[in-house]
């Protein structure tokens, strides 16, 4: 009869089991997510209404401007360009 080693079954060894209990409480909907809901919705719409009132004449306007403005730029650092060239080649 062969002899077995002895087993330490004391209480440290065994596993420590915890166990964690978890009581949800119903929430109470106080409506402020609705009500800022609706305000977000009404500033969309709004912002929406108010772009939608510019007149598409006065935008090529501004464009037109813009671009004539571009241009004139343009023309004076060609002009500017041409001077120093003029300079710098006597």
């Amino acid at each position: 009869m062969a002899s077995e080693p002895p087993v330490n079954t004391s209480p440290s060894d065994a596993p420590a089991t915890h166990t964690t209990i978890i009581h949800e409480t119903p929430r109470s909907s106080s409506g402020i997510g609705i009500i800022m809901a609706l305000i977000l919705l009404v500033v969309v719409v709004g912002g929406i209404y108010l772009f939608t009132q510019h007149s598409s004449e006065s935008v090529k306007d501004n464009a037109i401007a813009e671009a004539a403005n571009d241009v004139g730029n343009a023309a004076t650092k060609v002009g500017d360009a041409a001077e120093n060239a003029v300079q710098s080649g006597n």
